[in-house]
């Protein structure tokens, strides 16, 4: 075929032009797919950083009671079992901050060598009162005394391990009457007086000495798990009565601690539960002390001691007050993981508590 002059260049034009569009269709068919997978893998990091944030801000707009401060410098901070261990460490450390500090135990003797060394190492002279905590006429004396309290530290205890079967009751209602009973009497003495005219003095704080033993229960320590997982109870719904009148409820929750009373622990305890109660160590009053103190100043509900409490406070947080919107993340997130851990923890346990008594019976 002829075409005329100019035809044919305009001809080899559209074939040229047929022919790239070809190619870049095809460029595109293939391109395509990679260019997708680049918008899907960006949509995908947007999820994951979205939903984290998105669950952060929920739990900012949910999370009750609200953060808080507890101030110590010039409050009155009155402290059970101060006259030795955790008590009397505590007791320094407040003095130390310019607290004015009340001290209470059964020995007037063992009071009077603690008031000395608290006013030799920080020269504040603490006021000090003997009385049982099981008494509850006394105890309400003592608080009359002492005057309106703005700290409340219950942290008198006592335990004597022994499996159930061994131990006597009389032994069981000591350990319920002063950690559990001594509580409640505790509180409801200091309780009035630290409502009155409380707006004008600013926030205050009831903190009670629990135990790792009143977060999971260990061989041995039947009746002492069940006084310290009593205090979960009354602390978490002491707080939803307190909360009005700006007080604020913390739950300390320290390992093996080495005081005077695990020294007398000790010649007791079973050897199982030393097996088991290992695993977490045993840490310094003074170290205890200021973790709960820290606590206690930023108003947590649940004041943990060592990681090992961490992931024991993470793993039973349950329906607890949480007033830190980071916690409650992890608590939420990492709920699934920290069980697996306590399972692992489970097995760990009856596996030394079979291998026990497979030993008693071959021996």
């Amino acid at each position: 075929m002829i075409f005329p002059q100019g035809e044919h260049e305009r001809q080899q034009q559209i074939k040229f032009e047929a022919k790239h569009i070809a190619s870049v269709s095809l460029d595109y068919f293939f391109e395509a797919p990679s260019m997708a997978d680049s918008n899907l893998a960006y949509l995908s990091f947007l999820l994951l950083l979205l939903l984290p944030l998105s669950l952060f801000l929920f739990l900012y707009l949910i999370l009750r009671p609200r953060p808080v401060r507890i101030p110590i410098k010039n409050r009155h901070v009155f402290i059970t079992g101060g006259s030795s261990g955790i008590g009397l460490a505590l007791a320094h450390q407040v003095a130390s901050e310019g607290a004015r500090v009340s001290i209470l135990a059964r020995s007037l003797d063992k009071l009077e060598e603690a008031k000395q060394a608290i006013q030799l190492a920080t020269g504040i002279e603490a006021a000090v009162f003997a009385a049982d905590v099981r008494d509850y006429d006394a105890i309400s004396r003592a608080v009359e005394k002492a005057g309106p309290i703005d700290v409340l530290i219950v942290n008198q205890g006592v335990f004597v391990p022994q499996e159930l079967e061994r131990q006597e009751l009389d032994e069981v209602r000591f350990m319920l009457d002063v950690n559990l009973m001594g509580t409640f009497n505790m509180i409801k003495a200091a309780l009035p007086a630290m409502k009155l005219h409380r707006r004008d003095r600013g926030p205050a704080s009831i903190a009670l000495m629990s135990s790792q033993a009143g977060q999971v229960g260990i061989y041995g320590y039947t009746a002492y798990s069940a006084s310290k997982f009593g205090l979960r109870g009354l602390a978490e719904a002491l707080q939803q009565e307190v909360i009005a009148d700006d007080i604020h409820v913390s739950l300390i929750f320290p390992p093996d601690t080495d005081t005077p009373g695990l020294v007398e622990e000790n010649k007791r305890r079973p050897q199982l539960t030393s097996i088991i109660a290992a695993s977490s160590g045993v840490m310094k009053a003074d170290e205890v002390a200021k973790r709960a103190l820290s606590g206690i100043k930023s108003g947590r509900f649940i004041i943990p001691c060592n990681f090992e409490g961490l992931l024991l406070s993470i793993a039973t947080a349950g329906f607890s007050p949480q007033r830190s919107f980071l916690m409650a993340f992890v608590e939420v997130v990492a709920a699934g993981i920290i069980r697996f851990v306590t399972l692992c923890f489970q097995w760990n346990w009856y596996g030394s508590i079979e291998k026990w008594h497979a030993q008693i019976k071959r021996t």
